[in-house]
């Protein structure tokens, strides 16, 4: 293993933490009464000030004519992410617990596989193992998926469980709500990266695609906000605690996390990215039991592990369908035919 690689890899791996860092203090605020609602505005607000001035000049050179029909488009993707995708995401850690929303959300680019597929983006050929992979690995993840919601099975302990007294969170009925509104949450999540490979065919400018996916998420958001939290303005309010932290963190974690993917995507791959995103599973189980005195169960464990295996046999059946980016032509856009295969964590916000 080369420099390189082992760079890639401590950026990756510290990425994956990042991420389970924000979903431990996501829970906390929401414990503090956040407004997830309001959550989404600030969070694109804060980005959209980062990436807006970085995007413009960065790109001044590059950024294509912007048109009505793109335009359309962004403010589209805006709407399944971050509006539609955070929101229901963060419903759905309401009606569950960190390490059991971090789990779910692993089938991710197992569900952009399947809407590439049904939109045929994606090529299956069952004569072929690593065809037949892709569809047994979604079946698996499915099944483990069931597994994570309906069963729970003895409780797991670790050391400093005699510390603290534990958070039996939820009964079988909310995790099953919790797990409806996170596999919504993945299909609007799916829906964008559909949406996104299209538009990067007409506006390359991915910095600038950003910013104005930050803005509009912002400016669509705000509308959402407005309507669930009418007769509510304390959800508005901000204040030195979790609420504006979540949020500020969540913006900086996401520019560092956008710069970290295209790095490694251009040097080793789309799969080779996707293939620690089980990490922050582990990372928030941990940090959940130790902070949030959230309950692991077997069943949940069993749950997580199939969905892991799973998703790795999806990972491994796209292994060869979309090689590393090191091509003599470094100018030549990543190829968008196959967007099931673009990692689960990479978020624009």
């Amino acid at each position: 293993m080369n420099n390189m690689t082992a760079l890639l890899i401590i950026a990756v791996s510290l990425v994956q933490a990042g991420y389970a860092g924000l979903s431990i203090l996501s829970v906390l605020a929401l414990r503090q009464g956040m407004s997830h609602y309001t959550f989404v505005v600030y969070r694109m607000a804060i980005a959209t000030a980062i990436m807006s001035p970085v995007a413009f000049f960065l790109d001044r050179h590059s950024r294509p004519p912007m048109t009505i029909k793109v335009m359309a488009k962004i403010m589209l993707l805006s709407m399944f992410d971050p509006v539609m995708d955070q929101n229901l995401y963060h419903v759905g850690m309401q009606d569950s617990s960190a390490t059991f929303t971090s789990a779910m959300c692993n089938m991710l680019p197992v569900f952009a596989f399947l809407m590439a597929w049904f939109f045929r983006l994606e090529k299956v050929d069952l004569r072929h193992p690593r065809g037949l992979a892709k569809v047994l690995g979604t079946l698996v993840t499915v099944a483990g998926a069931i597994i994570l919601t309906m069963v729970k099975g003895p409780s797991l302990s670790f050391p400093w469980d005699r510390e603290q007294k534990r958070n039996e969170h939820s009964s079988n009925d909310t995790e099953i709500k919790g797990a409806l509104f996170l596999t919504a949450a993945c299909f609007f999540w799916s829906c964008f990266i559909i949406l996104q490979a299209n538009v990067l065919k007409s506006y390359p400018c991915k910095l600038s695609l950003t910013a104005l996916i930050c803005f509009w998420g912002m400016v669509e958001g705000a509308l959402v906000a407005v309507v669930a939290e009418r007769g509510h303005p304390a959800a508005w309010s901000i204040n030195l605690d979790f609420k504006l932290l979540a949020a500020v963190y969540g913006a900086l974690l996401s520019g560092a996390a956008y710069y970290v993917m295209g790095l490694v995507v251009k040097k080793k791959g789309p799969v080779f990215y996707s293939a620690f995103n089980p990490l922050a599973t582990v990372l928030v189980a941990i940090l959940g039991s130790f902070f949030l005195a959230e309950q692991l169960y077997t069943g949940s464990l069993i749950g997580a592990v199939t969905i892991v295996g799973g998703l790795y046999l999806v990972l491994w059946g796209k292994a060869r369908d979309q090689p590393p980016s090191e091509s003599k032509d470094a100018n030549v856009e990543e190829p968008t035919g196959t967007p099931a295969s673009q990692s689960l964590r990479f978020e624009f916000v």
